[in-house]
């Protein structure tokens, strides 16, 4: 990058990269997700990604596996709530808009922050805690329970938020001696085995794959690969504060690729159900910031 840039420019970029990457993954899988059932698509991805993250580790000398049972334990649990988060979001993005599924996971900064109070002890004031509670409501308009729009898709994606919270919590207490690619390559490698697991349980058969299929699951593989390295480098370029409220732009991304692939468009309770949202995080995230420099 150019030497004009200052770190959190560098950061910032690098930020929305991170979040198109990611948005163009869910985007393409929506899409294999037509043809090709869950299971098939979750183990292929999962062969592919780890694949490359072993490479990728292996040249960076970042694969290694000797830590404590304390930080096996929690990569273990980790790698069991990657797991489950991948199944209910995935199962939820091929039955909803892919805004709407967009839209609950941005709740999750607000819940980590909420979770890391309740279990952690980590402190949390007044401010954050009213703009959890708004946050909150505004998930309520996104989801809207009772409604005729609230299912068994909508629930799953309320699922793979807590449990993305519980990954996002068990990591947090990792010590330094676990390299993230390891946690990594491991959170794909358990994914891939899941994915058999779950075609195994079904008692199903393996369909064939077209070249199409093969080449957008290529391509979902890559993507999730460098989204992943983009926030990797971003925590190590920028101040995390400064840049991480730029993650809500994977919402302009879902909103823009589900209307010109998908031809899907939130409705209104929707959209303000999201702004509130990520006014909330975004608020959240900025007083995290105030608080750190203040202590």
């Amino acid at each position: 990058m150019s030497e004009r840039l200052s770190p959190n420019q560098q950061g910032a970029l690098l930020m929305l990269g991170s979040m198109a990457c990611f948005t163009c993954n869910d985007t393409l899988v929506k899409l294999v997700g037509e043809t090709v059932p869950l299971w098939q698509m979750v183990t292929v991805r999962g062969a592919l990604a780890s694949l490359l993250l072993l490479g990728l580790a292996q040249k960076l000398g970042a694969l290694r596996f000797r830590f404590g049972r304390r930080d096996w334990a929690l990569v273990l649990a980790r790698c069991g709530a990657e797991m489950g988060a991948t199944y209910f979001f995935l199962s939820a993005l091929l039955q909803l808009p892919l805004a709407n599924v967009t839209a609950v996971l941005q709740m999750l900064p607000l819940t980590v922050t909420l979770a890391a109070a309740l279990f952690l002890k980590e402190r949390v004031g007044w401010r954050r805690s009213l703009a959890i509670l708004l946050g909150f409501g505004g998930m309520l308009l996104i989801v809207r329970p009772g409604s005729a729009d609230f299912g068994a898709a909508t629930f799953y994606a309320l699922l793979s938020v807590v449990l993305l919270t519980l990954r996002d919590l068990l990591t947090r207490q990792m010590s330094a001696a676990v390299p993230s690619l390891t946690v990594t390559f491991l959170a794909a490698f358990s994914v891939m085995l899941f994915g058999v697991g779950l075609g195994a349980s079904a008692g199903e058969g393996w369909q064939p794959i077209g070249l199409r299929e093969y080449a957008l699951l290529g391509a979902t593989s890559v993507l999730i690969l460098l989204a992943y390295l983009f926030a990797v480098m971003t925590i190590r370029v920028g101040e995390v504060s400064a840049v991480a409220p730029l993650r809500y732009t994977g919402l302009v991304w879902a909103l823009v690729l589900g209307w010109l692939i998908f031809g899907e468009w939130p409705s209104a309770l929707t959209l303000l159900g999201a702004g509130i949202v990520v006014a909330a995080g975004m608020f959240t995230l900025l007083r995290e910031r105030q608080v750190a420099e203040n202590t």
